[in-house]
């Protein structure tokens, strides 16, 4: 190869990799990353992306190339050369896709170790169950156990499993359809808040079918299941309000089971909080329930009438479209 030749390559080799990184760190495809979890991923994502960028131009510069430059001569009919076994170009292209995937992956169970926390499957996560789960007749009817309870008369919540300070741990229930949040002071909130800069824990039950726990601006999600207590743990980090969405088909009204994060300074928190045990212990009417009567009892019409106008349609216009 010529040195010019050489130099050019050399010189389109480093602008693909430039361009590569800027796309990686400026593509804008993700949501503001609210918690520590979420810039873990989002270091993975944009890395991922821009590989997968470099090989876009570098497949598409040398078809365009190849166009212009072996395009078919007027006059000539003639067939280009055939080329059969070169070993060298062979391995080369099975060598770096290898290490690309590799990399991927060693890379990938890094962050999803990473993402998993503090989380002890033989300590909190399955022995918290058992702490978490009681009988309705030897529980205090709590408003928070209130708000969780099942069918069968067992209490879903109402007792957290002992955490360390550093970590909040909340209680989270998941039923057709709504979340309901149950805090250690008996507290049991539709609305999920939580300080900035606290490690959070969730300790999840569905009491009636499968659900997902979905938070964008966090990157994180997991399927709540119903007999079977699952985990999140996170830390937020930019004071906001986000969406929480059922990201598992659960039922007829599975669009409307969404509720929202508000993530609080220290001093907002508590002053939420204190506000929450206040009603709580004036008003036991007011605590928000998992499904109260005026819920359950109500018709499809009814129900989706309360949707319908939170979305700013009409009913006459949910029904041309059901």
């Amino acid at each position: 190869m010529r040195k010019n030749n050489l130099v050019s390559v050399i010189v389109i080799i480093g602008l693909i990799f430039a361009a590569s990184i800027w796309y990686g760190r400026n593509n804008g495809l993700l949501p503001v990353a609210a918690g520590d979890e979420a810039v873990l991923y989002d270091g993975l994502f944009n890395t991922i992306l821009g590989i997968a960028f470099g090989f876009f131009l570098v497949v598409e510069g040398v078809l365009i190339y190849s166009i212009i430059k072996f395009r078919r001569r007027k006059g000539d009919d003639t067939d280009g050369p055939a080329i059969h076994e070169n070993l060298s170009i062979e391995i080369v292209w099975t060598a770096i896709p290898t290490v690309i995937v590799m990399w991927v992956a060693i890379y990938s169970f890094d962050v999803y170790t990473a993402m998993q926390g503090t989380q002890d499957l033989g300590g909190m996560a399955h022995g918290g169950m058992h702490q978490t789960v009681a009988k309705s007749e030897t529980m205090p009817m709590s408003k928070a156990t209130i708000a969780s309870s099942n069918s069968d008369g067992v209490l879903m919540a109402g007792t957290l499993p002992a955490g360390s300070n550093d970590v909040l741990a909340i209680n989270v229930s998941a039923m057709q359809f709504a979340w309901i949040f149950n805090y250690t002071d008996e507290i049991a909130t539709a609305e999920l808040h939580v300080p900035v800069g606290k490690k959070v824990r969730l300790n999840m039950n569905a009491v009636d079918v499968l659900h997902a726990f979905w938070v964008p601006q966090l990157r994180i999600k997991q399927d709540v299941i119903p007999g079977r207590e699952t985990y999140l743990e996170f830390t937020p980090r930019v004071v906001g309000e986000y969406p929480v969405v059922c990201a598992e088909l659960c039922g007829s009204y599975h669009g409307g089971m969404r509720t929202t994060m508000v993530i609080d300074t220290p001093e907002d928190y508590a002053t939420w909080l204190k506000e929450q045990q206040e009603i709580a212990s004036n008003d036991p009417d007011a605590i928000v329930a998992s499904r109260p009567a005026s819920v359950t009892k109500m018709s499809e019409q009814e129900y989706l009438a309360g949707k319908v106008a939170q979305a700013g349609g009409d009913m006459h216009m949910m029904h041309m479209s059901h």
